[in-house]
């Protein structure tokens, strides 16, 4: 499926297609089964107990830990800070880091040395690093049913909310956005973009020195991998990528893994023996020509671009015909947090439709809501509905979970043994 994604000057409201979400062998029931509050029913907040966090957090500061690499998204985190700080009296503090991981390893610190008063108060985060979080006890709650904008979640509809890479959340961080793995390609240069793991080998060999990917540990190079990963493996044999790691599946699952990559590299860009640092190198490096293709975990972001004067109106997004990997990124506090009232506080007002839908703009970030938009009062739907004007939603195709999140650091390790350079 391929949509062109030129912004619409319309203010009509869009026809938003249903993500139809692919589940391998019982993913979710397994999953919920050990979810403390099952799919679908919400326990009711209690408003005095959230009275008295709302007075708890006025006057906190709350140091917020999230990714500093794109100015739209910081101008987004400041607006929320600035609107948090009008709302509930907060202090909100942008701590921007480059990798989430760095964050975990400071709250383990801090919980070694015996630190009760941390320094991160709420960090953006999912996948390897929640896995780790949530293992060693570096996290506080449950919390997230005590936010009353859950209650707004569709978490029926869009099962990674309370899924993090088949980890079950068990209310331990709370569901920001949504992210499916996008491919990007400008159509006059590529009259027909490859659809499927098998018509990019053949796009790669026909066009040498023109595809790369990010570079591991860059994440999306990491989803690129796992999406081949997934690709390479039936589905019926599919289970053990949903579990804990083992060395027997992982030596079994991963080699058509590393025999695509051994056939793919040679005709990549500069022979595979380099490649772009993260994925906004590698779509600069598509806008200036040097590469036909690119990819994203936004599948807005083409559309933002487009917008933005830094991509060719003729972009286009698509995913793979059978579909690509899909998750959700979330907001989780440590253990530790001084500030655990106000990041709650934050957390919620991020979870509301004011802030989802203004974080779902193009024109300020095109992060997809994981706001169950059909189900909100007329008047909080019309945000979204001036939002996300019709043509800028990408993602049609099947949604395809993410594996386990301890299959991460063995296949970043095993790359680097065998590709890095």
């Amino acid at each position: 499926m391929i949509l062109q994604l030129t912004p619409s000057s319309s203010e009509s409201g869009p026809t938003i297609t249903d993500r139809r979400t692919l589940l391998t062998w019982g993913l979710r029931a397994l999953a919920l089964s050990a979810v403390a509050v099952p799919g679908g029913v919400r326990a009711a907040v209690d408003p005095q107990r959230w009275a008295q966090i709302l007075a708890q957090a006025r006057g906190q500061s709350v140091y917020f830990n999230a990714w500093g690499g794109a100015p739209n998204i910081n101008a987004y985190i400041q607006w929320a800070g600035e609107r948090a700080n009008d709302l509930y009296g907060l202090t909100v503090v942008h701590v921007k880091v480059s990798d989430a991981s760095d964050v975990v390893q400071r709250v383990r610190s801090e919980k070694s040395s015996l630190q009760t008063a941390g320094t991160v108060d709420l960090v953006w985060i999912n996948g390897a690093n929640f896995l780790a979080m949530k293992s060693e006890g570096l996290l506080f709650g449950p919390f997230t049913q005590d936010l009353p904008a859950f209650a707004l979640v569709d978490t029926a509809g869009k099962p990674t909310t309370e899924l993090d890479f088949a980890e079950p959340v068990n209310g331990m961080e709370a569901p920001w956005g949504m992210a499916q793995l996008t491919f990007m390609v400008d159509s006059k240069r590529v009259a027909q973009p490859p659809l499927s793991l098998s018509a990019l080998l053949d796009f790669a060999s026909r066009n040498p020195g023109r595809v790369s990917y990010p570079r591991p540990p860059d994440f999306h190079g990491l989803t690129f991998l796992k999406q081949i990963l997934l690709d390479t493996t039936p589905f019926a044999e599919r289970a053990p990528l949903y579990r804990n790691v083992t060395p027997v599946a992982f030596a079994r699952l991963t080699a058509g893994l590393w025999s695509t990559l051994d056939k793919l590299h040679p005709k990549l860009w500069r022979a595979g023996k380099q490649f772009p640092s993260n994925a906004a190198s590698q779509r600069q490096m598509m806008a200036d020509g040097e590469l036909l293709f690119a990819l994203t975990f936004n599948p807005n972001e083409a559309a933002n671009e487009i917008a933005s004067s830094r991509l060719s109106p003729s972009t286009i997004s698509y995913q793979f015909a059978s579909g690509t990997i899909g998750n959700t990124h979330f907001l989780a506090i440590p253990f530790n947090a001084r500030s655990s009232a106000g990041a709650q506080v934050f957390a919620n007002f991020l979870l509301g439709p004011e802030a989802q839908a203004r974080k779902a703009d193009i024109s300020v970030w095109g992060d997809p809501t994981v706001l169950a938009i059909r189900r909100l009062p007329p008047a909080q739907r019309a945000l979204f509905e001036h939002a996300m004007r019709p043509g800028e939603i990408a993602s049609t195709m099947a949604t395809l979970p993410e594996p386990h999140g301890s299959w991460v650091t063995p296949i970043h390790d095993e790359w680097i043994r065998r590709y890095g350079v």
